[in-house]
């Protein structure tokens, strides 16, 4: 039997507008699913980025790596996300952009 998860804080901006957004406007609803996949493991490890494979983002997701890619892509090109790497050939490192949080706070 599985033990059931711990529960994790999500700011209402993802699921009131960024959903709305990516899966209903932009038509990109696998970049809704990669972004909300990112969130959770940067939550669940309590850090402020993730390093994952297309591969290992396939799997986690359901998506087909060419769907991760170009979700990655989307998410870069709406600057929701930040990709850095080491090296041209290492893992990805993935971190969020939350811009609706500075808003937030009036900066």
């Amino acid at each position: 039997m599985v033990a059931p998860a711990a529960a994790i804080a999500l700011d209402s901006y993802v699921l009131d507008v960024l959903m709305r957004d990516l899966v209903g406007h932009d038509k990109k609803p696998s970049a809704f699913i990669v972004y909300l996949y990112l969130a959770v493991r940067i939550e669940r490890e309590m850090s402020h980025c993730v390093e994952a494979s297309y591969g290992t983002i396939a799997s986690a997701t359901g998506l087909s790596k060419s769907a991760v890619q170009h979700a990655i892509s989307h998410l870069k090109k709406r600057r929701l996300i930040i990709v850095s790497r080491d090296s041209p050939t290492s893992t990805p490192q993935y971190r969020l952009h939350r811009h609706w949080r500075l808003r937030l706070r009036g900066v």
